[in-house]
């Protein structure tokens, strides 16, 4: 082996660390929940209210995107599309259009 060259296998491969995810929902601030709440007619709000929108919100999303998972499983794709989603929410009775 010529001087200053390395196999692949000495050269100490990196592994890429798995990102951990946790909490995520606290990103949807105050501010956020009472603008959604606004546009929906509320005027007061308790504040209790903050934390039940998340976990409301976290089990909404988990839901569509585990029946987007199914309809991408189905046709065999690793890849999740619009078209997946919009067929999840159609599942649920939310029909979205213009994807």
């Amino acid at each position: 082996m010529a001087k200053g060259k390395r196999s692949a296998d000495s050269k100490g491969a990196h592994r890429q660390s798995k990102k951990l995810l946790r909490d995520n929902v606290r990103s949807i601030t105050k501010g956020a929940i009472r603008r959604l709440s606004r546009r929906a007619g509320v005027r007061r709000l308790s504040g209790e209210i903050y934390e039940e929108v998340r976990r409301v919100l976290k089990s909404y999303v988990e839901s569509v995107v585990r029946s987007s998972c199914a309809y991408a499983e189905y046709a065999h794709k690793k890849t999740i599309s619009a078209s997946d989603v919009v067929n999840a929410l159609r599942k649920r009775g939310q029909i979205l259009y213009g994807y």
